[in-house]
């Protein structure tokens, strides 16, 4: 039998998850639109025999550009660019189902898989925020159930899309003039609520047949989704309790929609501040904090929490009175972590800020090599983690130290493999089989 091992993705961000990172003096502020740092990054990452790397994206300028670097590249352009650059990492991509079509996207992706030789992702997200949707001609932001309704369609169509060849399709008989065979094209011929699709997808069925679906949204509506198509679910959890209960869910949510829970693999965001000592590491922390602007967290807060500039005063805690879960449109479940974070710890509003720099509601944890590593066995082997999103503070060099402290320590645990072994696909990597095409399977 297999040892059960770790899966850990490189979650890349510019300089680095905290929003203080670019200000050090190791930092390249304009490393968000530099190729070189992106590939060094994920050379790092492969010698830490990383499943994959993982982009963020959203169509909308996410934060006030005096806070820190703003603007991000496409990110299935920029995973392609290094699909080039590698050769065992796996490639993924967030892209919203609210703001593009099945087709397009669909079309991205398996051209993603089949120049990476299958090792394409999607992280799919429905995005939150009326900014967002003021970018499509949209007076505000889709409620939240519509949006993960439009999601689920969506999918359905991409999955039909995908399916559209046949994999055998290709004959390419030279003498007798035949490239492929017309009977084995399925065109969609989808028309639904959201979406009206007509003709098959213009790029052959990809190795994986469709890329390795992601899902981060852990509200009673992204667990629905999860529950039903997702094969990786990132998400945020602040205590080993609440990331136990996470899991237990979402495993038990597969097992009453008929999917073997193994299949789908919870990955916590970890953001790890390493130190050779606990006090080397609780300076690092110190140093980034120091650098946070408050005032650019300050109005981020009031926008997340949905209250009026000038509402919260840095050194109060946060007002007796918030909207209920209920009421928010947008991040739900982000908005609920956040708010019982402060409450939990009794956090005043600058505390609850420098907490929040370093992963926005992510695990932020400060330590020794010995104990990051831990943390990521403690949960691993206590049912709240299948591995990690791992999030660095500051890029690269956060990463180095990951790779060249911590990684290490996880395989001499046997935690970790040693080496990528034999080129296998991203879905292999997860251990999940290749899905069967929808109308092959059907005459089965």
């Amino acid at each position: 039998m297999t040892r059960r091992q770790l899966h850990l993705n490189a979650f890349l961000m510019n300089t680095g998850h905290h929003e203080a990172s670019w200000r050090l003096p190791e930092s390249n502020p304009y490393a968000s639109v530099n190729l070189d740092h992106y590939r060094n990054l994920a050379h790092i990452a492969e010698r830490g025999t990383f499943d994959s790397l993982f982009l963020a994206d959203g169509p909308v300028l996410f934060s006030q550009v005096g806070q820190r670097p703003s603007g991000a590249l496409e990110p299935i352009t920029l995973l392609t660019a290094l699909a080039t650059a590698t050769e065992h990492i796996g490639l993924i991509a967030t892209a919203s189902t609210s703001y593009n079509s099945p087709y397009n996207l669909a079309r991205r992706f398996a051209s993603l898989d089949h120049l990476s030789g299958g090792r394409a992702g999607w992280n799919i997200v429905t995005t939150a925020g009326a900014e967002a949707a003021r970018n499509f001609g949209l007076d505000d932001e889709p409620a939240h159930a519509t949006r993960y309704e439009r999601a689920a369609e969506f999918l359905d169509v991409a999955l039909k899309l995908w399916d559209s060849w046949e994999d055998d399709l290709v004959v390419a008989d030279k003498a007798a003039g035949v490239w492929g065979d017309q009977r084995k094209i399925h065109p969609p011929r989808h028309k639904g609520t959201y979406f009206s699709v007509e003709g098959a997808l213009n790029v052959p069925r990809s190795p994986q047949g469709y890329p390795l679906l992601v899902q981060a949204g852990s509200s009673q509506d992204g667990r629905r989704f999860a529950a039903r198509y997702a094969e990786a679910v990132f998400t945020a959890q602040q205590t080993l309790n609440d990331a136990q209960n996470f899991y237990a869910d979402l495993k038990s949510r597969a097992r009453e929609a008929d999917r073997d829970p193994d299949h789908i693999k919870i990955l916590p965001g970890i953001v790890p501040v390493i130190g050779s000592t606990e006090a080397e590491a609780r300076q690092h922390e110190q140093v980034l904090e120091d650098h946070i602007v408050y005032e650019h967290g300050l109005h981020r807060l009031e926008r997340l929490l949905q209250l009026e500039p000038g509402a919260l005063e840095l050194d109060a805690q946060l007002p007796a009175e918030l909207a209920p879960e209920s009421a928010i449109e947008g991040a739900k479940s982000r908005y609920t972590l956040i708010v019982e974070l402060a409450r939990r710890d009794r956090l005043t509003v600058r505390e609850l800020i420098g907490r929040l720099g370093g992963g926005r509601g992510h695990l932020t944890f400060t330590g020794t090599p010995e104990q990051v590593a831990d943390t990521i066995e403690d949960w691993f082997r206590r049912g709240a983690a299948d591995g990690f999103n791992i999030m660095p503070a500051v890029l690269p060099s956060g990463l180095d130290l990951f790779v060249d402290h911590v990684v290490p320590i996880l395989r001499a645990r046997g935690l970790l493999r040693t080496e990528y072994g034999p080129r296998q696909t991203l879905r292999e990597r997860y251990g999940l089989p290749r899905p069967d095409n929808q109308h092959t399977a059907a005459l089965v």
